[in-house]
């Protein structure tokens, strides 16, 4: 019985050790070099006709997707959710989501992803849960709950705090509580050590049924020490090593990390090891459409930055842009440059479901619900489910869809699967060195290596053909080109080699032992 003002007792169902059951990955070495795809669920498949995709409807596809090359699935979060939408609402960490499927079904996924040699990684909500999240209802009953410290409070209302222009504390009736990107979502309080242990629980609880590691949501607002002080503060880096080294302690896991505003010092080692390159994927898209500044930039940005970056162009949030045809105007040339590049940079890339068909924002739909539609089988909504989608389709399903690209030369698709198809036959490509990078005008280039292997992949992001001279190569060297088909190059004894890239273009040459 709780104490008298103690408030309610409810039961928490993901509150509680788990000892570490760890047993040895069926995944190959390096696995999580290779592209992911990131798959909203919900918009991806459905398999019973409800309209909401599940995860038998992504069983049903792995296929697809093994074909296309992928070698890693991130899924948004499957977990039980208030919103039982975008799912960031967690209430409870240890259980699918019921539109989703089942334990059963995520077993499933697991056994046939990893028959086709692909990860499968969960996005772990760990900044906070949501207010229908049994702990946080302990919590708000009474200010002397058990369970209170495990959320941000204060008896009375903060003054001074501001977080993207607005006031992140909201009143519960027993004080105030820290929630900064919805009153439904209150941050953890990670000064506890209550909070630790109750994710590293439930991070082993998944660890322990075979998931292959996490993508980590918003690690850059973790802890808050003021004000002025509630984003990217020194104690979010050890919470996040400490992660790190309960993943380590796995056989072959990944985990990456979300953090805007500074990427690159979250994938340090000595934090998340990993995390997404918000400051690269801009870039990227303006040098698609020929911007030198922004050419010389990407040439030059894995000269410093960690090896754990991973790259993307899009994903699940306005904040990070619209879907990449919107953004690009539909320019299908331009397109393919920018998933050239960032397919064959150092890093991990990650794919947003329906990139590598063009898909486009959703019709008639605005913010984050524009950029999670059902995914594009076909030219109807019939490809996608038996009944109602869930949400509008695609504003252009009826040119852009798996069924009219798969196969067919030319196609964003089949260029993605060629990309794709290049990062895995050739091992530098996934996991070599970085070195040589260049720039002249709206061209530029690198090296990569690894073991006896040494690639170089040259671009030409200009409308008109690009002569380049390269030096520093090994001199008399031979290169093969690897893409496209076409004629193999000498390098002169002075280590000097004169080309002309076509319009718009990407090729690989590979040297010769």
């Amino acid at each position: 019985m709780p104490e008298p003002g103690a408030g309610s007792s409810l039961a928490v169902p993901d509150l509680g050790a788990v000892v570490a059951q760890g047993a040895a990955s069926p995944l190959p070495g390096g696995w999580m070099r290779g592209a992911f795809m990131q798959i909203y669920v919900r918009g991806y498949k459905d398999s019973d006709g409800d309209g909401k995709g599940d995860l038998k409807g992504l069983i049903s596809q792995l296929d697809y997707l093994q074909d296309l090359g992928v070698q890693g699935l991130w899924l948004m979060p499957v977990t039980q959710s208030e919103d039982r939408d975008h799912g960031y609402a967690v209430k409870n960490y240890r259980n699918i989501e019921t539109d989703y499927g089942s334990l059963s079904d995520m077993a499933q996924l697991l056994t046939q992803a990893h028959q086709r040699g692909m990860g499968v990684i969960l996005d772990y909500v760990i900044n906070h849960s949501s207010s229908q999240h049994p702990l946080f209802l302990n919590a708000a009953s009474a200010r002397l709950n058990p369970q209170r410290h495990y959320f941000v409070w204060q008896d009375t209302a903060p003054a001074g705090w501001s977080v993207w222009g607005q006031n992140p504390w909201y009143s519960s009736g027993n004080g105030y509580y820290y929630a900064p990107f919805w009153s439904g979502m209150p941050d953890f309080n990670w000064k506890n050590d209550q909070v630790k242990s109750f994710h590293h629980d439930n991070l082993r609880y998944w660890l322990n049924q075979g998931v292959d590691g996490f993508r980590f949501d918003a690690v850059g607002h973790l802890v808050e020490n003021g004000p002025t002080a509630w984003e990217s503060q020194p104690e979010n880096h050890t919470i996040m090593g400490q992660v790190q080294d309960l993943l380590k302690s796995y056989d072959r896991r990944y985990m990456v990390c979300e953090s805007p505003a500074a990427p690159q010092a979250f994938a340090a080692a000595s934090s998340c090891g990993g995390a997404f390159a918000f400051d690269l994927k801009d870039p990227i898209l303006r040098a698609a459409r020929g911007d030198t500044t922004a050419i010389a930039a990407v040439s030059q940005y894995f000269r410093t930055a960690p090896a754990g970056m991973a790259t993307f162009l899009a994903n699940h949030d306005s904040f990070a842009g619209n879907r990449v045809w919107n953004q690009l105007s539909g320019n299908v040339a331009q397109y393919k440059m920018a998933a050239a590049t960032y397919l064959l940079l150092p890093g991990t890339p990650f794919i947003y479901y329906g990139e590598e068909i063009g898909m486009a924002n959703g019709a008639g739909l605005t913010g984050d619900w524009a950029l999670r539609t059902p995914m594009s089988w076909t030219a109807q909504a019939a490809g996608f489910t038996s009944g109602v989608p869930f949400r509008a389709l695609s504003a252009n399903i009826a040119s852009n869809h798996v069924q009219a690209q798969r196969g067919v030369d030319g196609s964003l698709h089949s260029f993605y699967k060629t990309m794709i198809g290049l990062r895995k036959r050739l091992p530098s490509l996934a996991q070599g060195d970085y070195s040589g990078a260049w720039a002249q005008g709206q061209a530029m280039g690198f090296q990569r290596s690894l073991g006896s292997e040494r690639t170089m992949v040259l671009y030409n992001y200009g409308l008109n053909p690009q002569p380049v001279s390269l030096s520093g190569l090994a001199a008399s060297s031979s290169w093969t080109a690897e893409y496209p088909v076409s004629t193999d190059v000498q390098v002169g004894s002075n280590g000097t080699l004169a080309l002309t890239l076509p319009p718009q273009s990407v090729t690989v040459y590979r040297q010769r032992p």
